[in-house]
């Protein structure tokens, strides 16, 4: 959820969101430990990492915004650049006014898709080879949207996108097309304008789950049946997740770690809704952006857009004890 200046920053703070809301304690709660950076990044080359994917071999795949790259990161902090988006003459992107890089996804023969953000006809979803090559456009949305979150769902061939400035939900084609609303309303939309409404999106147990960070909200869109696979009736799972950026699911149940960029916490969200912070700046986190699980590896984005003393964008790993999800 990136921001491209202070002011920006300000006004965000400033907006209304829901009050933070404590759960109590579980003794079957995993416990999230041993945190530590494993790479920094350029904040002046605009290396700010938003969004991230999973390689079979541990490596990250993430986007850096605002240098409109991809790259992927080794377990020990190698970057090697996969892509670089095609530079936007005058972009004029919602609520940035910067062409930037934003969600991720992985199908599994390693073809990378990447949503792009400009106020242009280059608005959309890129498609990057497998193990880099040139991106190409499969998809064109509205120069007013802000494709964020994105999620693959190789079984029915269909993409799915959080749009964070109409408050809505994209569905896409695997080989590209036209865009459909899959889903809208206000629970999607931005708390006010110039805010930013549906951001995190995640496919999980046969519905599609997204963050909305102007109401620090997560929810849960079921998948209707059908050739169509129709949206049903928007749940809200889980409220008081200040300024809730992207989540990842823990294992096969709802519970739910997610990045809270402005406090710089990862919060431990239950199936019921309730929540506690695991992780926290002085683990290293500066404007945690995105949050990915493998096993007993947890990989946390931090962007650092809000930092206002030697910015320090990032990548933690920590460990995850097993769970009963």
């Amino acid at each position: 959820m990136p921001r491209s200046t202070r002011l920006t920053a300000l006004a965000v703070a400033g907006a209304a969101l829901t009050v933070l809301a404590a759960g109590p304690a579980s003794g079957g709660d995993p416990t999230v430990t041993n945190a530590q950076v494993v790479a920094h990044f350029d904040f002046a080359a605009g290396q700010t990492p938003e969004n991230i994917a999973l390689e079979p071999d541990g490596s990250a795949d993430l986007t850096f915004a605002f240098a409109r790259q991809v790259v992927r990161v080794d377990r020990k902090g190698g970057t090697t650049v996969l892509a670089t988006l095609p530079a936007v003459t005058n972009p004029q992107t919602p609520n940035i006014g910067a062409a930037i890089v934003t969600g991720i996804a992985r199908a599994h023969d390693g073809t990378l898709y990447v949503g792009f953000a400009t106020g242009t006809a280059e608005t959309g979803i890129w498609r990057i080879p497998r193990d880099g090559g040139a991106p190409e456009q499969i998809a064109q949305l509205p120069a007013g949207s802000f494709p964020n979150g994105l999620a693959l769902d190789e079984e029915c061939g269909t993409l799915y996108t959080a749009d964070s400035a109409l408050g809505r939900v994209w569905s896409i084609r695997q080989d590209g097309g036209e865009p459909t609303v899959w889903a809208e309303g206000p629970a999607l939309e931005p708390a006010a304008a110039g805010g930013f409404g549906a951001n995190g999106l995640k496919l999980h147990d046969g519905a599609v789950w997204v963050s909305n960070s102007d109401r620090g909200t997560l929810l849960r869109i079921p998948i209707g049946p059908g050739d169509d696979r129709p949206a049903g009736p928007v749940e809200t799972r889980a409220t008081g997740l200040t300024a809730i950026d992207d989540f990842a699911f823990t294992g096969h149940g709802d519970t739910v770690l997610a990045a809270l960029i402005m406090d710089s916490e990862i919060e431990f969200v239950r199936p019921d809704g309730t929540h506690k912070t695991v992780l926290t700046e002085q683990d290293g986190l500066r404007n945690p952006t995105s949050v990915a699980v493998r096993h007993k590896s947890v990989y946390v984005n931090s962007a650092a857009y809000f930092a206002t003393v030697n910015p320090d964008p990032n990548l933690l790993l920590a460990r995850i004890s097993k769970n009963k999800d």
